[in-house]
Order: structure tokens, then C-alpha cells, then sequence
């Protein structure tokens, strides 16, 4: 048996035998490897092991928290093997869409075609893949140069790459997409919080800041699900320009929201659009998209290709037969079927409470009653198997965050969905103390 399950074995029956309770905090990774003598990557290997094994939960920006036991079945959350139910994580696959992914995939597996899809990959793609994406992406006069990257995330990080030397600021957003959050770190990258109103960033809070450029999502704000209208995107591009500053447009969600034309349409000659095919299709399948300026192409191609984010030519190839053949344009479909459904759902289960939703979204933010504490009200959620995420994990400024928490409805079976939503309901009413936690 190898060390870390070992370990894994060890911590199990602590919990087990009630030397370490539900809700139970663990050491930090590092901490936890120097206080068992064994590498920081063993100590990766047992939590994660833990994970697996339903001992623990990991919560964003907190920690790695033991779990309750299994849920009892009355409650109608266990799914298959015991897992939490997971309003934590956002990504939608649709129970009918693997067999249109993998048709559309057949072609692509012939051997003179496969051959050429496993050569190596260009930022630049094949005419054919711009084209597609490009078609794709294009709305009302809108017809952008394309560039590829391993994902969306990739593509958010070259971009930041290109235009914000390290030492210097991005505005943001105060209530964030975490992801930029953690790549700003990497990047050395000093973040700049923006006001934000129900139409999201404000311009002339923009225009206060001395910034390098500027990251932001209008379309379905992740996570308070705001939209921009066209007087606000008017203004912004304005603002911009008068500011001299670059954007990135995050677009990962406007698969949802198809009638609203993306920002870059307002100020085309200086936006960056980004998005990938891990929503619109499904996670694992990652390759990211670049819709850029032309005069910024080369650019940021470098960018991708300095930072190793070029995406694979087979990845590529397969999203073109995706978005040609109709495969990608059917799941989306049926995507806002089934997140307005959803989101049907959640308002009807938490009626009373306050949420801020846009109705054709995947996640919403849930503002809690005072009497909660949102990483105490977390907390008591992952001991009924529940995973949900904190204001905290967005916020821009540790310690200003809202006391809220965000939903992401996307991933349990619609009877999970609702019987998850209806124990929190109950848990939101009660008070933290009857729930066993402080």
C-alpha cells in the first residue's frame, strides 16, 4: 500500500473514532506535512484521497473541513457512492449530450484525419477553426480575428500577460471571478477593486483608478449574475477610451444570454473577448478562445506562446466539427432550457429569501439573514453534505466581503437540486446554533 493512503488510513480513523469531528478543521497542507514528516506532495495525495473517500471537504479560500457522515436518506441528497452534492462548482453536462459529442467526433477518428489533428498546435489554428469560432462569436457587425488557447482560463492569463507588466494594476470588479484572483498572484499582478450597482461595474468608478487595464464581466457576472445594458456598455466603452486602457472581456457565459451583443462589439478596437467550450460544451473539454483587436494580434499570440498556453490541434479540430456540424449549437440550446429550469427551482425552493438571479443563469448569489455568518453558514452546509461558496472567495479585499454565499445550480439532478435547496432553506431559517455550530 503507498504512504499516503497510509496516512489517508490514519486520519479516516480519527474521524472514525471521534477524535475528529464534523466540521473539524485540518492543518494546512504544508503544516500538515511537517507535523507527519513526509513530503508537501504526499500530503496533496492524502487529502485529496480523503476527498475522494468522502472523509473531508475542501471549501474555497477556508480549508479542508471533515464532513458529516453520509446524509441520511431521507434527506434525498446522497448521490452514487455517498459524494457531496456539489453548489459549489458550476459546470453543466447534459445527460444526452455525450452521444452527439462523440458522433460529431467520428470523422476526426479516421486515421489520415487523425494523424493531422495530432501534429502539434498553433496559436493561430487552422483557416477553417478561426472561421468557425469566429461565426460563433460574431454579432451585429462584430466579426473578430480568432487566436486558440488551452482554455479560458489560459486565455483570461495571456491576455493579462500581454498588457500588465508585473508590479502593476487591473481593475476588476470588487466581487470577482476567483481564477483572476489567483492569477493576478502569479502574474505579480496588483488587482484594483471597481465599484459595482446592479448593472455592474460603474464607469466613472473606472475612471477614478489608475489602472493598466481592465478585466471585466458584463454578460451574467459571475457570481452576482448581473447584465449590463446598452447605456452602461456604451458608457464603459467611452470610458475606456478616454482612459487609453485595454479590456478583457470574460464571455464564458454569454452562451446564455445570445441576444446581448458582447462588450467588445461597443469598443472593438480595444477589447480582448474571451471565452472556451468547458460551459458551453463541458469541462473537460477546455480550448480557449481569444477574439482580439487586429492590430493586438501578434500580441497576444506571443503572450500565449511565451506562457505555454497554446491550445492542442486535435482539441481545436474537435471544437471546429463541434460548432460546424450543429453539435455545439443543440447542447447550448438545450443549456438554457435546462438553466432556466433550474433556476426555476432555486426561486421557488428559497422563495422568501435574498437572491439575486438572473433567470437564465447557472449560479445565483444568495444574500443571508443577518443572523448568519456566511463561512459559519458554509461550514453548517458541508456537514449535511452540501458544498457552497463564500462571498469571501471573490472578494477583491480580504475582509470586505458580503455576507453572502453563491449557488452554482448547474451540476446535481434536478431532485438533488431541489431537496439540497430545501435543507438549506431550513438551515437559513434556524439559527447557527441549533444547526452545531458557532
Amino acid at each position: 500500500m503507498e504512504d499516503y493512503r497510509i496516512v489517508a488510513d490514519e486520519i479516516s480513523a480519527d474521524v472514525e473514532a471521534g477524535r475528529l469531528r464534523p466540521g473539524d478543521r485540518l492543518p494546512p497542507q504544508r503544516r500538515f506535512a511537517r507535523e507527519r514528516g513526509i513530503a508537501n506532495s504526499t500530503a496533496a495525495r492524502v487529502y485529496g484521497e480523503l476527498v475522494r473517500r468522502g472523509v473531508v471537504v475542501g471549501e474555497v479560500g477556508r480549508g479542508t473541513f471533515v464532513r458529516a457522515g453520509r446524509p441520511p436518506l431521507e434527506t434525498a441528497l446522497a448521490e452514487p457512492g455517498g459524494a457531496t452534492v456539489d453548489l459549489e462548482l458550476n459546470f453543466a453536462v447534459l445527460p444526452e449530450q455525450s452521444a452527439l459529442v462523440g458522433k460529431a467526433l467520428e470523422p476526426l477518428l479516421r486515421e489520415d484525419v487523425l494523424t493531422a489533428a495530432l501534429r502539434p498546435g498553433s496559436v493561430s489554428g487552422s483557416k477553417q477553426a478561426r472561421d468557425a469560432v469566429a461565426g460563433l462569436l460574431a454579432k451585429d457587425g462584430w466579426t473578430p480575428e480568432i487566436l486558440f488557447a488551452g482554455s479560458g482560463r489560459q486565455a483570461i492569463a495571456a491576455a493579462i500577460a500581454a498588457f500588465v507588466p508585473m508590479g502593476e494594476r487591473l481593475a476588476v470588479e470588487a466581487i470577482t471571478y476567483p481564477v483572476v484572483k489567483a492569477l493576478a498572484g502569479r502574474l505579480g499582478v496588483q488587482l484594483v477593486p471597481i465599484e459595482t450597482d446592479d448593472m455592474g461595474l460603474i464607469p466613472e468608478a473606472l475612471e477614478a483608478a489608475s489602472v493598466r487595464a481592465l478585466y471585466v464581466q458584463p454578460t451574467l457576472h459571475n457570481p452576482l449574475g448581473s447584465t449590463m445594458d446598452e447605456a452602461r456598455r456604451v458608457e464603459l466603452a467611452e470610458t475606456v477610451r478616454r482612459m487609453d486602457i485595454p479590456v478583457i472581456e470574460d464571455g464564458i457565459y454569454t452562451f446564455l444570454r445570445p441576444e446581448v451583443r458582447p462588450f467588445a462589439a461597443y469598443a472593438p478596437e480595444r477589447t480582448v473577448f474571451t471565452d472556451s467550450m468547458s460551459k458551453r460544451l463541458a469541462p473537460g473539454l477546455t480550448t480557449g478562445f481569444l477574439a482580439v483587436p487586429a492590430e493586438w494580434r501578434e500580441r497576444l499570440a506571443a503572450s500565449v506562446r511565451s506562457g505555454g498556453w497554446v491550445a492542442p490541434r486535435f482539441a481545436v479540430e474537435a471544437a471546429t466539427r463541434w460548432i460546424t456540424g450543429g453539435t455545439l449549437e443543440t447542447v447550448e440550446r438545450a443549456k438554457r432550457l435546462d438553466a432556466a429550469e433550474r433556476q426555476r427551482v432555486t426561486a421557488a425552493r428559497l422563495a422568501g429569501f435574498t437572491l439575486r438571479a438572473d433567470p437564465r443563469a447557472y449560479h445565483c448569489w444568495w444574500e443571508l439573514p443577518e443572523h448568519w455568518r456566511a463561512e459559519t453558514f458554509v461550514a453548517a452546509a458541508a456537514r449535511r453534505g452540501i458544498a457552497v461558496t463564500p462571498a469571501a472567495a471573490f472578494a477583491v479585499v480580504p475582509g470586505h466581503a458580503p455576507n453572502a454565499i453563491r449557488l452554482a445550480v448547474s451540476s446535481p439532478p434536478l431532485e438533488t437540486l431541489g431537496a439540497a435547496l430545501d435543507v438549506l432553506a431550513g438551515l437559513a431559517s434556524g439559527r447557527p446554533e441549533d444547526a452545531g455550530v458557532d
